[in-house]
This record gives structure tokens, sequence and C-alpha cells, in this order.
């Protein structure tokens, strides 16, 4: 795939979608041939870093024990303690996975995390895991780990041959979602098996605009 038709792609997706009176996200679409997702090995899930992040701030919430507390709260959004798991009801955890994009834990407290909140958040791909970079060990240095999820997006094919997910804001610039762009093409070529002769197409489409083809 090449920049210049990504760059053409996204300056007709503009000029296709309306006027709105609010910040578009700027979507890619990437389907899939030559796949058998019933095998588990075929199944797609990885964690792409964006140059110039998705062009909103990414909300993080963070499972940590005493010790770590202070450094969570000063790089989170939201923290829950580990003496506080048990307080937390159905409803308020189903609340909670909506309102945070990821979720960070220590590596001790995953039996505990995933017990108490792993069925809501594994419903929404939002478990922590080590392939998202957001189990950590004691001690860890919070900052980058969240620095680097505010900038990745997780793309998907586990029933439907198909890979789509925000590469930015229509306030962005086009060079920057381009960049994105290609560096999600990239692994998930990196990631089939046969690589970029399993990719049906690619499109680029504005929240509220018709997708365009890039190729």
């Amino acid at each position: 795939m090449r920049k210049e038709d990504l760059l053409k792609a996204l300056e007709e997706a503009r000029k296709k979608s309306k006027p709105r009176k609010f910040v578009q996200s700027v979507d890619l679409i990437i389907p899939l041939k030559d796949i058998d997702l019933r095998k588990p090995e075929n199944r797609i899930e990885e964690y792409v870093t964006l140059p110039h992040g998705p062009g909103k701030r990414l909300k993080i919430c963070a499972f940590v024990g005493k010790g770590m507390e202070g450094k969570a709260k000063e790089a989170c959004d939201f923290v829950i303690r580990d003496e506080e798991f048990g307080k937390w009801e159905k409803k308020e955890i189903k609340k909670l996975v909506r309102e945070y994009d990821y979720f960070i834990a220590q590596a001790d407290l995953m039996p505990s995390v995933a017990a108490k909140f792993g069925k809501y958040l594994g419903a929404l791909g939002k478990l922590p895991s080590p392939k998202s970079g957001s189990i950590f060990p004691m001690n860890a240095d919070l900052k980058p780990i969240v620095e680097k999820l505010r900038k990745t997006v997780r793309i998907v094919a586990k029933k439907q041959p198909v890979v789509s997910c925000i590469i930015g804001k229509e306030n962005m610039k086009d060079e920057e979602i381009a960049e994105n762009a290609m560096a999600v093409y990239e692994a998930l070529v990196h990631k089939l098996p046969e690589g970029k002769k399993q990719i049906r197409g690619v499109y680029v489409k504005l929240t509220m605009g018709p997708p365009v083809r890039v190729w």
C-alpha cells in the first residue's frame, strides 16, 4: 500500500462526508480473504502503536496494590486498590468497563482481577494481558506504559474476515492519519500467514461518511 494512495483516499473521504457538529473519527477498514477464522491460529488480535496517536485521549484504569497506588494515581485516570475489589457490584463493573479504554494491572493481582472483573473486561477485549503490555511488575514505572497505551489500537479478526480500527480524528493532518494507517497495515501484513495476498482491499472513512477505497 502506498502512502500517496492513502492521502488521495483521505482527501476524497473528507469531501464525501458532510460537516458535523462533532469531530469525526477516521477509520481504517481492511477486508480479508482466503483465511479460515474457524482455526484459532488464524484469528487475529494485535496491538498497534500509532505514530501520531488516535487523536483523542484514551482513558486508563489501573488495578494495583497499596505500594503502587501513588504511581498509578500520577499516571492513570482511575485507580482501584486490591482491597476494594470486593466492593464492586455487577452494574458498577459494567459501567467501569465501558468508561475506560484500557485497563492495566499489577502482575501478582491478575488472579484476583480476573476473578472479579474478568468476565466483563474479557467480553470487550479489555482484560489486561502481556500482549497489550498492560500487566506490570511491582515498582514498575507506569508513565511509559500508559503513554504507549494511549497511542495504541487493538485490531481484531476472530469471527468476521475484516479488520477495522480508528486511525485518527478529522482535525488531524492527513499526513499523520496516513502514517497511522501504514502502521496498522504493516502490522496486519506481518501477522497474516500469507501477508498481503490475504488482503482483499483497504478503505478509509469518516464516522458519518461512506467508505473510500485506497486500493
